[in-house]
Formats: C-alpha cells, structure tokens, sequence
C-alpha cells in the first residue's frame, strides 16, 4: 500500500457513508437500521476513548460487584455497560437489549421502542485492562415481529435469524469489524476526524491457515476429537508444517487475527465445563456469522453453530470457527468420534 498517497486521499469510506450506500439497495428501508447503528458507533467511540486513558481516570481495577456470570466486575465493564444501554435505548429504535453484565433482558419503554433487539458484550477480555491487551465490544442484530408484545421468547432465536453483526476492538488502533449481512467490511478510527475510515474493505478469511488458538492450559480436560486436532497442528503426520500457536485470551482479538490471517479459534468444552464458555448470544453467534459471512465456518462439535437454539439468555456453548478447510478437519474427528460411539 502506498500510504503517502493514502495519507493524502480525500474521498473518504466512512462507516456511515458505507451504512448509508448499503441501505441504498433496499428501496423500502426507512433509515431505522442506520440511525441503530450509528448509536452503536457512538458507543464505540465513548468506549474507545475511556479505554484509553483508562489508567489515568483510575478506570482500572474492580468495582467491587460480580456480574451475572460470577466475574468480579472491573470499573471499566460497568461504565462500557451503561454507555451502550443509554446509546441504545436513545436510539428510539430498539424493544429489547441483552447485555452480559445484566441477568435479566432490558426491555424498552413502549415510548421509545423500534423494532430491533441487539445482544452484546459491551468489553469482552476485561481481565486484559490492566495489562494493555487489546480488548473488545461484541454485538449482533435480531429483528422483533412484534415490538409492542415483545417477549424473552423473542429474543432466544437462532443466530440464523441475525440481520447483523459486529465487534470493535481496542488495541494499537480502534476496529471495528462489521456485516450486514453482505459480506464483511472493517473501519479504523480515525482519531484526528472521530471517524470510522474503511480500511479493509470484503475481508475473505484464507480457505486454510497456519494458526491454532487454544487455551492449552486446559488440554487434560479435553475431549478426544479436541485433544487429536491439536496433536494433529503440532505434529502434522502428512509431511505439512506444524501449525503456529497464538492465543491472546481475549475473544476479540483471537477471531480478528483469525479472520485476516486464516486459521481456527477453538473454546471446546471440556470436563471443567461441559458446555462451552463462551456464551451463545453475544459471543457466539455474532462471531460465527461474521466468520459464514468471510467465508469461513463456525461449528460447535454437534452442529453449524448459527443453528443452534438458545434456551437461556447466558447459555454458553463450545466452538471451532475460523478457516473452511480447518474447521471441516475438527468436524471429521468428531463425526469419526459419534460413528464409534
């Protein structure tokens, strides 16, 4: 890339003018799922600057309470929390939201809600603040049929009832990573103009990698198709190079170097816990359909993880996802797996 010339270029991709030309190709479209999403873009740019000089506002450190998931909240999750519920709900075009700091779902007041539910996790891979590891917000887009009888029902659907989704990432600069369905696009902040610039424009995810990330530190726990796919990375037997270990231990940022350099993210389950960590509607699902969308599969040992059906709002699930060819390798150990069962 030249980067003088791009330094000087002037016909600026902002996420906006990118929201705005795709709500171009639906005719019928009234500019609600626009204006959603630039609330959401406003979050990110709050959270995005607090995260920042987190040091130095005192933003670190514990808040002295335990979120819903038994994770002592740091000072930073609630501040991020309560930025994206005030963005969202001031949007006017959401009924419901569904947070991972808050137990229950937070359902709209009738005089300010639209017709969408949004899931996230407002900053994935807070135990990393303290130590400058880059850290993320996830969310994904549903629509409701029926905004004024909204019901939890309405908010535990498949992740293939997703009309969008997305994560922005704050490390050495601030991603954000999205798809609306057409393909995926990801925007740098701009920090000079407060804006999102498109930076990687249809991101492809490479049909095979050289990349595993796993928290080995969990390899006793392991069922067996999990434990023969690492030993398989390490110690290919076809002649290959082994694969590269990277794990960051922050979601957000193993799936975005997943995404543009090809290979497997894997949070199997394991004896510790029997069904996944990650939790299904704001971590899993927003993930997996931004890696279908780059051409890339999510899979959860048992099935096609967007098809999963969530039968609480923090169900939590295992997942495989990352590069086509790699994915279709752990989905053949455990389909040779339940064939011997």
């Amino acid at each position: 890339m030249d980067h003088a010339a791009e330094a000087q270029r002037t016909d600026l991709m902002t996420i906006t003018r990118h929201v705005l030309n795709e709500q171009g190709r639906h005719p019928e479209s009234r500019g609600d799922f626009t204006i959603l999403l630039s609330h959401i873009v406003l979050g990110c740019k709050f959270v995005a600057s607090a995260v920042n000089k987190a040091g130095l506002a005192k933003l670190v450190g514990l808040a002295g309470e335990t979120n819903v998931q038994g994770e002592e909240q740091k000072k930073l999750d609630v501040l991020s929390n309560e930025v994206f519920v005030k963005a969202l709900v001031s949007s006017g075009r959401t009924c419901v939201l569904v947070s991972e700091e808050n137990e229950e779902a937070i359902f709209v007041d009738p005089a300010l809600r639209g017709k969408y539910c949004v899931c996230f996790d407002p900053l994935d891979g807070s135990s990393n603040i303290d130590c400058g590891v880059s850290i993320g917000t996830i969310f994904g887009i549903y629509m409701i049929k029926d905004k004024d009888n909204v019901t939890l029902g309405d908010v535990l659907q498949p992740g293939t009832n997703m009309l969008a989704s997305g994560y922005c990432m704050y490390g050495s600069s601030c991603t954000l990573v999205l798809s609306t369905g057409n393909g995926v696009n990801g925007f740098t902040l701009d920090p000079s103009l407060g804006e999102f610039i498109l930076t990687h424009p249809n991101i492809k995810i490479p049909k095979k990698g050289k990349i595993y990330s796993v928290n080995e530190g969990n390899a006793k726990n392991w069922d067996a198709p999990t434990a023969k796919y690492v030993e398989k990375c390490k110690f290919p037997q076809d002649g290959s190079s082994p694969k590269s270990l990277r794990y960051i231990g922050s979601m957000v940022a193993d799936v975005h170097r997943t995404l543009l350099y090809g290979g497997i993210f894997l949070y199997p389950a394991d004896q510790k816990s029997p069904n996944g960590k990650l939790r299904v509607l704001y971590e899993v699902f927003p993930m997996s359909f931004l890696m279908e969308q780059a051409g890339g599969q999510a899979f959860t040992g048992k099935q096609r993880a967007l098809e999963l059906a969530p039968a609480k709002l923090h169900d939590r699930s295992p997942i495989f996802l990352g590069s086509y060819d790699d994915v279709e390798e752990i989905k053949a150990l455990y389909a040779s797996e339940s064939s011997t069962v």
